[in-house]
């Protein structure tokens, strides 16, 4: 069986899951790599086939999206383009993971495939949904269509949805507690972080960021260049992660019994769910990061409360439950003949 795994690369969640799952997938199958998008820093163990522009989502540095940049950066003809000459014509099955490119292609010329992520389960039926957000639910619908769809989720709403795909480096990793807090604010620009963090010069913070090329040293701040190893390393050892409310990092540092702290990006409608989510479990949410939320900061530096959660290593299985019927398909009628 020929299979297109295609990988979103906004951001590194998806491409971290990617690594994880591609690997037990070329046990059974041959598979070709694909990724659309240019905010992805991680490095992959095995070759990516295609590389496109996609669709990507600017992060601004007030809190959310730049929808100017992303606007600036949108190539809708380059879109167009790229979605008629992906040859996903060529493959038993697509396995997409919110990517438009393949999504699309596969609608149009009627090629199987299915949807594997975050995403999905956001949008499913019975988990938690942020206010009147039409609009954005539509984007989240129709961004990536497909019709055979499943799910990650910090909690298993529904028989589609799974418990988050753990990497084996957050998995397998030594935990201790060396007394700082690793931040990922990717929508706040390094300056906005500063002012804040600075207000709590007893407190030792990591900051890892996306607006810097080099290590700034500043009192009890150090900023880092997003680094995957650093951030692991930073991650395991802390004392807690205070990080916006996306689904990899947060799942990681709840598997890890890290204190979490969250701040949901600004008219991002998947993470105002995520927040949700997170909310019921008992994390602490800030709706915005500035002055008015020292006191809650405070709060949760000084509170020793984590929350336990059950992350088995089920990456096999699932993908073994998902691909059954297309394997069957393509592979039973040859040996029969």
């Amino acid at each position: 069986m020929k299979i297109l795994y295609a990988i979103q690369g906004t951001g590194n969640g998806h491409a971290s899951r990617a690594i994880e799952m591609i690997p037990f997938l070329q046990r059974k199958a041959e598979v070709d790599v694909l990724i659309s998008g240019y905010q992805c820093e991680l490095k992959f163990p095995f070759e990516i086939k295609y590389k496109l522009y996609g669709l990507s989502f600017i992060f601004g540095k007030k809190g959310g999206v730049d929808i100017l940049k992303t606007l600036k950066k949108l190539k809708l003809k380059n879109l167009i383009k790229e979605i008629k000459s992906i040859p996903v014509q060529e493959y038993d099955l697509i396995i997409n993971d919110f990517e438009p490119v393949t999504a699309w292609a596969a609608k149009l010329k009627n090629v199987p495939i299915i949807s594997l992520s975050h995403q999905n389960a956001v949008l499913d039926d019975n988990a938690p949904k942020y206010g009147t957000y039409k609009f954005e639910r539509l984007i989240l619908k129709y961004y990536a269509p497909a019709k055979i769809k499943f799910g990650f989720h910090f909690k298993t709403y529904s028989s589609a949805i799974f418990t988050p795909i753990i990497r084996k480096e957050i998995r397998y990793r030594n935990i201790t507690n060396k007394g700082h807090y690793t931040v990922y604010l990717p929508a706040y620009s390094d300056k906005k972080i500063i002012k804040v963090l600075s207000e709590f010069k007893g407190v030792k913070w990591e900051v890892f960021s996306k607006h810097t090329d080099e290590h700034q040293f500043l009192n009890n701040i150090i900023i880092r260049p997003i680094n995957g190893t650093d951030f692991i390393k930073s991650i395991a050892s802390s004392s807690g992660v205070l990080c916006g409310a996306g689904f990899e990092t947060p799942a990681e540092a709840l598997y890890l019994r890290k204190k979490l702290l969250v701040i949901p990006m600004t008219n991002q409608y998947e993470q105002q769910c995520n927040a949700l989510s997170l909310k019921e479990m008992g994390i602490p949410v800030l709706k915005k990061f500035n002055k008015n939320q020292y006191g809650e900061i405070a709060k949760w530096i000084k509170s020793k409360n984590t929350i336990e959660v059950h992350y088995p290593d089920c990456t096999e299985d699932i993908l073994d439950a998902i691909t059954l019927p297309f394997y069957n398909q393509v592979i039973l009628p040859t040996i029969v003949s």
